[in-house]
């Protein structure tokens, strides 16, 4: 049967808890076992606002608005400039703060800057960076178009969306 995408949630005290699937480390507690019951993400005990689980990467908005991910990288969805699989949480290069949101995909992921703009990274094969390419990015890109004026963002498998300050919807 497929995997299903891990199931994350934040904890009271504003640590980050998986559970589920985890071939690719996607719960982040640095192994690949498959885990029935929550357990932490390793090294964040606390200080996340937000988490959002893509298909085997799992990624955390901290509360000092930077953003972590770990699991599956095989398309760059986590953002360290690299590929390889990460089985617990690493920096997104470039969005150490300044991020309100944030989304994931599939295979990629996309953060809503304090600025009002979109950055995205990771599988671009269908466009859903929104860079107007279909080049892979391994680091966080602006999406075209979107440098202010966004105020929330939503992934699909393969597409993304965005909702304008003015009340407009944008996906590609």
């Amino acid at each position: 049967s497929p995997a299903l995408p891990p199931r994350a949630a934040r904890s009271a005290a504003g640590g980050a808890k998986c559970w589920g699937h985890n071939t690719n480390g996607q719960l982040g507690d640095n192994s690949t076992n498959r885990r029935i019951a929550a357990v932490d993400v390793a090294g964040l005990a606390g200080g996340a606002s937000m988490i959002a689980a893509g298909g085997h990467h799992t990624c955390v908005l901290t509360t000092a608005g930077g953003v972590k991910c770990w699991g599956n990288n095989g398309s760059g969805q986590l953002g360290d400039g690299s590929t390889a699989q990460r089985l617990t949480a690493v920096d997104v290069l470039g969005l150490s703060s300044g991020v309100s949101a944030i989304a994931t995909g599939a295979f990629h992921t996309c953060a809503l800057v304090a600025s009002g703009g979109l950055k995205c990274w990771g599988r671009n094969l269908e466009g859903q960076l929104g860079d107007g390419s279909t080049t892979q990015r391994l680091t966080a890109i602006d999406v075209s178009g979107l440098s202010s004026g966004v105020s929330a963002i939503a992934t699909g498998n393969t597409n993304t969306c965005a909702l304008t300050a003015s009340g407009g919807v944008k996906c590609w």
